[in-house]
């Protein structure tokens, strides 16, 4: 790319600390536009001074919102609010509404690329004039409309290819001669080989994919077809998160978000580098989430884009969050680890590790703590049989021993 369409905005590139002041600044504004406009935040968020919540740290006090938490607020107060009164819109102002497995419905408002794809497909190459083939649904979820609204942004023309009719998809590509796919990677390496099978060479050059795993094996592999691959973060509920670059090195955030990474079963925020659950406030004001867990496993980057680009990175999708195992005919969940560990200021971090044979289930809870006082794993246990009405070992650990994987329930059973 030339200098001058190396970024889809100025926005990208502004000093660190200029984005974090204007994000701090529209956070207030959209709280109080949640508690005003849309019920469930008027109750979720009721008694907080919007004016007040200003700096990261204050955020990091609200409430954690998680799906399930929609699902059932929506379960609850359908046909009349069918968004679970987390949206600012209804029926008439919303364009569309789409369906999420659960089932959960999501609005899309008005705006042009309202879910803010365009800038993903800006940094995977994508241009002006170009024809894109798009292999995300069209119905139901609103994969297909995210991307098609984001090309449209750009001033691309979209094929809404859809799922499935490969032979189809493949003979529109060999008469149309796309530019561009988004879609799956797994579907684009089948419409790949499926015209390998036939002889045909595609004239898809570049291609923005999600909803899956991208390992670099299968990136290196489209590579070795002429076709460059990259990668965005994307849900039905948040739109944009994260987006990857020429630079291949995570993923860098959008500009529409302000995400924190916290302890899994817990809405506490950790150090930059150690792995846990992505939370994400949206600014969008038709859909104005506050905290919302997405259930995600991932890790901030040090250091900036060699792109040029100055937001936060993260690493990318590193596995779920919503942990849980079922012992001794007891369910314990990470929300209940956390609370243990938050019980005790000395402790760092916290694992609880589930092992046994043939039934016999035994828990361990290992603990990083800096300065261990006397009889301290005797009040953890305490406190587990107290919390999960189980009993574990508690071993405490020196700071760094754990894994920096964002476990905090770690099932070692064996089955076989």
């Amino acid at each position: 790319m030339s200098s001058s369409t190396a970024f889809h905005d100025a926005l990208e590139t502004r000093d660190p600390a200029q984005r974090e002041q204007a994000l701090m600044a529209a956070l207030a504004g959209q709280i109080a536009h949640a508690q005003s406009r849309a019920p469930a935040f008027a109750e979720l968020l009721a008694g907080v001074d919007a004016s007040t919540i200003s700096s990261r740290a204050a955020l990091a006090r609200l409430p954690v919102t998680r799906k399930q938490q929609l699902l059932e607020r929506q379960q609850a107060q359908r046909p009349g609010q069918p968004f679970g009164g987390f949206a600012a819109i209804g029926w008439g102002t919303a364009r569309r509404v789409f369906q999420s497995p659960g089932t959960i419905y999501e609005p899309e408002g008005r705006a042009g690329d309202y879910w803010r794809v365009a800038r993903a497909l800006h940094a995977a190459g994508f241009a002006a004039g170009e024809l894109v083939h798009n292999s995300f649904s069209y119905h139901l979820t609103p994969a297909g409309s995210m991307m098609e609204t984001g090309a449209h942004a750009l001033g691309c023309t979209v094929f809404p290819g859809g799922v499935g009719n490969t032979e189809l998809q493949l003979q529109a590509i060999a008469e149309l001669r796309p530019d561009a796919y988004v879609g799956t990677p797994s579907f684009l390496k089948i419409l790949l080989d499926k015209a390998a099978e036939a002889g045909q060479t595609l004239s898809l050059t570049k291609a923005l994919v999600s909803g899956e795993a991208f390992p670099p094996s299968l990136r290196d592999w489209l590579i070795a077809r002429g076709v460059q691959g990259y990668q965005c973060y994307a849900t039905a509920d948040l739109g944009l998160i994260a987006y990857e670059t020429a630079a291949r090195e995570g993923l860098v955030l959008d500009e529409g978000v302000i995400v924190e990474i916290v302890r899994p079963g817990s809405g506490d925020p950790v150090p930059d580098g150690e792995v846990g659950e992505l939370v994400v406030t949206t600014l969008n004001a038709d859909y104005p989430l506050i905290r919302f867990g997405t259930g995600d496993l991932s890790a901030v980057l040090p250091g900036a884009c060699p792109t040029g680009r100055t937001n936060t990175r993260i690493k990318g999708w590193m596995g779920r969050a919503d942990q849980s195992a079922k012992v001794r005919g007891m369910f314990v969940h990470a929300a209940q680890v956390a609370e243990i560990a938050k019980r005790f200021p000395a402790v760092l971090r916290a694992r609880l590790v589930v092992e046994g044979e043939m039934a016999q289930d035994r828990m361990t809870l290992k603990l990083e703590v800096a300065e261990p006082a006397e009889g301290l794993a005797e009040q953890v246990a305490g406190v587990v049989r107290d919390i999960t009405k189980l009993r574990a070992e508690v071993l405490l650990l020196a700071p760094g021993t754990l894994p920096n994987d964002g476990r905090v329930i770690e099932d070692a059973r064996k089955y076989d």
